[in-house]
Order: structure tokens, then sequence, then C-alpha cells
């Protein structure tokens, strides 16, 4: 019964703030999720998606709980056998956030903003997800495992990298330079 709760609230929840992700427009150019995510975010860190993880530990605050701005990292999982990058655009409730990322699924080598994902671990710890599905309208149905959130450090530094690569992102699927 608190199962079926649960996911009656989830559904709720995004009923009531999911959007969907906007089409994507053929002129934009082809992004990688890392390279997205790391002009967006500002989080300066190379190489394959699931390394991000491992780098971020020397250099970045860490944890299990999203905070706008900062980076989801997702684990190597089926096909997606180099991970994923995301960046936290909305924090909605504690377990519903929106990200916008790249080059995810039906959306190959575009951005997708504001794209919902709900945290479904059992421990609320953000380390299982499912992330909305635009061609259905709904929730994909598989269950993904994720490191975390790489933080960027507070301040208006960070805002201002956020936004600056909001306005690059922006500016490269418009073609202006």
């Amino acid at each position: 019964m608190k199962k079926r709760l649960s996911a009656a609230m989830v559904a709720a929840t995004l009923g009531f703030f999911a959007l969907g992700a906007p089409a994507a427009q053929a002129d934009q150019p082809y992004w990688q999720c890392v390279t997205f995510a790391r002009m967006f975010s500002g989080i300066n860190i190379f190489g394959d998606a699931w390394t991000w993880w491992r780098q971020a530990v020397n250099g970045f605050r860490t944890g299990h709980a999203p905070e706008t701005g900062s980076v989801l990292v997702f684990q190597p999982y089926g096909a997606m056998t180099r991970g994923h990058v995301a960046v936290v655009s909305d924090i909605l409730t504690e377990r519903v956030i929106r990200v916008t990322h790249a080059n995810w699924g039906g959306s190959r080598g575009r951005v997708e903003e504001n794209v919902t994902v709900v945290d479904v671990s059992d421990e609320g710890d953000w380390s299982r997800v499912k992330v909305w599905y635009n061609p259905i309208r709904d929730l994909g149905t598989t269950v993904y495992p994720t490191y975390g959130f790489i933080y960027k450090e507070a301040g208006n530094a960070a805002v201002g990298a956020f936004e600056n690569g909001r306005r690059m992102a922006q500016a490269g699927a418009s073609g202006v330079q």
C-alpha cells in the first residue's frame, strides 16, 4: 500500500510539474553530454561521464542530494556504456528534479531542457532514478543507477557559470557565435 501511495504521489507531482522537454531544433549542433554538462555547469571535468565521479572526489564537493547547477552522474548501464551526466536545472520536491542534458535517448546529439527525473531508490538517496521519456509523455521504464551529484562551489561564480553555459548553448543552437 505504501508503494502504491508513493507511486500515486509521484504521478500527481509529475502531472503538476511535467511539461516535457521542448522539441529540439534541426539546426542545433551535435552535443555530447560531457561537453554540454561541463559548459553548462562550469564544472571542469573531462573524460567519459562515468569517470566524473571518481575525478570529482578530490576536487569537488559530492553528495546524494540535488542542488540547482549540480551535475547528476549516471553509472554505466545497459547500452549506456560510458555513463551520462546531466545538470540539475530545478528542484521540484525532495524526490523530483528537472535536468538539462544532451545526447539522451531519442534526442541523440541534442539538448533537452527541464527533463523530469524521479528518485526511485528505497533510501531516497538518488542512487536509482527514472527519467521522463517525452515520446510516451511519461517516465521511462528503465531504472538507472547513479553515483550522485557533483556540486560547484556556491556563490555568484557558480551562478554566473551556469547562466553563461546556458547562454552559450542557446547561441550555439541559433548559430550565433
